[in-house]
């Protein structure tokens, strides 16, 4: 099994990049595991406490299961992944079943901070974009997609997205094997990875 991490900033075109790398790769042979799923479960926490959580920072994402699932997935062995709710901040009754596949796609904004979970990966990617054009992007998925009103998500931005991305996220560009900057343009990175995938696969 082949396992590729995609890390970078939020915004930065995360999904863009593994649609773009999957675009031309055979379904059944790539799957996708995103650290979102990987939120802790906050039971035990009111909403108005659950909304306050830094879900930008390290000890958010529950690594311990997320590196034991990847380990299954290696060993061929089936997951069942956390769903995790962004509206309730928190974890749902819900799984999804995963089967292995010949390669895996690990994508999240903190998935080259965790050395034992780097460790996994074969091939490690990040995607750069400018902070101006991030920060655009996560109010419009924000806003859109999750609920949220502007001034909630810029606030947010300012105090928290901002400095975790500075204190956690940008230096775990020096991990990465490939830096794709300004993803929509850079078709030569997207087809060397994509020429490392078939490979492995073919």
């Amino acid at each position: 099994m082949l396992i590729i991490g995609i890390a970078g900033g939020t915004g930065s075109g995360k999904t863009t990049v593994v649609h773009q790398i999957m675009n031309e790769l055979p379904e059944k042979e790539v799957g996708i595991i995103s650290q979102d799923s990987y939120y802790r479960e906050n039971h035990n926490l009111s909403f108005d406490e659950r909304a306050l959580i830094n879900f930008d920072h390290p000890r958010a994402i529950d690594f311990d299961l997320l590196v034991a699932q990847l380990k299954e997935l290696k060993a061929e062995k089936t997951i069942h992944q956390p769903v995790y709710s962004f509206l309730t901040h928190n974890r749902t009754e819900d799984t999804i079943t995963t089967h292995p596949r010949k390669v895996m796609i690990v994508e999240g904004i903190l998935i080259l901070a965790n050395p034992e979970l780097r460790d996994l990966f074969d091939v490690k990617i990040y995607v750069h974009a400018d902070s101006d054009e991030r920060l655009i992007r996560r109010l419009k998925r924000d806003v859109a997609d999750r609920g949220r009103d502007m001034d909630e998500v810029l606030t947010r931005y300012q105090n928290t997205l901002k400095p975790m991305h500075q204190q956690f996220i940008e230096p775990t560009k020096a991990f990465a094997d490939i830096i794709i900057p300004n993803d929509r343009y850079n078709t030569v990175a997207i087809d060397v990875v994509r020429a490392v995938i078939n490979q492995r696969i073919l």
